[in-house]
């Protein structure tokens, strides 16, 4: 089945969901979709339903008796025939199955936490049907479980609750690639590009709804751009980064929430920096970070060349543009004055935002580059004879080869706002002759120079076998 025009890429997870809705075994089956607000879930799901004639529910957050009178309509809607009322789930699942046995068509519950908040017991009645001798043995009923709050979804399939082992698809809806992003702004410009995906990322629903349709004219049109978008308090997008953690129902201080990310906005990137930054001991901050990473909002990274450390970093840009530029100047920002903030914020924007975030576009870059790629991250080596570390920006490993020394394909650095120089490979050759000193295999290593601000002139005449230089339009070719 096509996807429909309307829908922007999502290939692979459009034929992922028709493969799960079109399986014509004679048994229900049952899917869950899962990511975070404003990733197009239900745009999503609703283009399945109405392609494949299949059920669309949409709950809402209502009392167990509302949701079921709700249910009901959309049960009348489906079969065009009266519906019973019914008392609860118990009597609602199995009629839903009973109604769907002719064909092979998707049901979807969107907003399924709102469901389970108002009625806990719904996914054990719907392990029930769904096992030996319920009604789902003889429906051809496809269904979808799809919701908002990672945790409540990520929970639906994990230890000991009652749908696990019982989903045949389990699907995360994460926000568009860099280059995606980029087309789905209309955005030709590498480093326009950059700029904007370091303040929204890959969110669809930030580029029309959250902005009233507003993107940058070009390049030079960007600083306007997020003064009057971005900064504007009479724009949905200026308080967003605020509500983000309000999906979560695990949340239940959402002050220190926002305390440990605006830690990990501001560079304090282990737990024990946060734990400081916080004004908590690290075992405080354990759940929260824990709350955090399961919610996909931080990401826990491992230094490729010292397993035994982590560290985070915030999943969602505009968590990161928040806590660097408007939280400081929240008041300001209130009573209208972008501008003047703006101005005084330039230089931390690309140092504090851009930077990092070019760091992470290169890593996805160069996961993708290589097809030999295992793993790909950063990482510290240490050089003990100078009495310092070498920070690698963007490190590649192949996959781990048992009884073999690990090689090592790629080192990288990358610099967003000055041009690279000898000085650099200097550096990284210097890291490669220390992992091989180590027991890495280095014989094949690349070192890697990411710039957006381009080469000097000696390095760029020669840069040697070993060496590769990386622009922005490389990014994004």
């Amino acid at each position: 089945m096509r996807k429909p025009e309307h829908v922007f890429d999502r290939e692979r997870e459009w034929a992922s969901l028709v493969s799960f809705a079109s399986d014509t075994g004679r048994q229900a089956r049952l899917g869950v979709v899962s990511g975070r607000r404003r990733q197009g879930k239900s745009y999503l799901l609703q283009a399945l339903a109405s392609s494949m004639g299949g059920i669309y529910f949409p709950a809402l957050e209502v009392t167990e008796a509302v949701a079921l009178r709700l249910f009901t309509d959309e049960l009348i809607r489906f079969t065009g025939a009266p519906v019973p009322a019914f008392r609860d789930w118990i009597d609602a699942i199995p009629y839903l199955f009973s109604v769907v046995q002719d064909r092979a068509v998707p049901v979807v519950l969107d907003e399924f936490p709102y469901l389970v908040k108002a009625s806990p017991e719904l996914p054990s009645i719907i392990q029930r049907e769904l096992g030996p001798g319920g009604s789902g043995a003889a429906s051809t009923a496809r269904l979808l479980l799809c919701g908002s709050a990672m945790s409540v979804m990520g929970g639906l399939l994990s230890g000991t609750a009652p749908l696990r082992g019982r989903a045949g698809l389990e699907m995360i809806i994460r926000p568009f690639g860099y280059r995606e992003a980029a087309r789905f702004w209309g955005i030709t410009d590498p480093r326009l590009a950059v700029q904007v995906h370091a303040v929204v990322g890959g969110t669809p629903a930030y580029r029309k709804e959250f902005v009233r349709g507003d993107a940058p004219a070009g390049p030079a049109n960007f600083d306007d751009w997020v003064i009057r978008s971005v900064l504007n308090a009479e724009v949905p997008l200026f308080r967003e980064a605020r509500y983000l953690l309000a999906e979560e129902t695990e949340i239940r201080d959402p002050s220190l929430y926002h305390s440990v990310l605006a830690a990990v906005a501001d560079g304090n990137t282990s737990a024990g920096a946060i734990a400081g930054y916080v004004g908590r001991k690290s075992n405080e901050i354990a759940h929260p970070l824990h709350v955090l990473v399961d919610s996909h909002l931080l990401v826990k990274e491992h230094d490729l060349f010292r397993p035994n450390r982590s560290h985070y970093r915030v999943a969602e840009p505009l968590i990161t543009f928040y806590h660097a530029i408007m939280a400081r100047e929240w008041a300001r920002l209130e009573r209208g004055d972008a501008a003047t903030v703006w101005r005084g914020s330039r230089a931390r924007f690309l140092s504090q935002v851009v930077g990092p975030h070019v760091e992470m576009l290169c890593r996805e870059y160069a996961l993708h580059a290589d097809p030999a790629a295992g793993e790909v991250g950063s990482g510290v080596v240490p050089d003990p004879a100078n009495r310092t570390q070498i920070e690698i920006d963007v490190a590649v490993l192949a996959p781990v080869d048992h009884g073999r020394p690990r090689k090592v394909l790629s080192l990288g650095e990358v610099k967003w706002d000055r041009s690279m120089g000898l000085e650099q490979v200097t550096r990284l050759r210097r890291a490669r002759d220390l992992l091989t000193a180590k027991g890495y295999d280095t014989g094949d290593t690349v070192l890697t120079c990411y710039s957006g601000a381009g080469f000097t002139p000696e390095l760029a005449a020669a840069p040697g076998r070993d060496v590769r230089l990386i622009t922005l339009n490389d990014l994004y070719t």
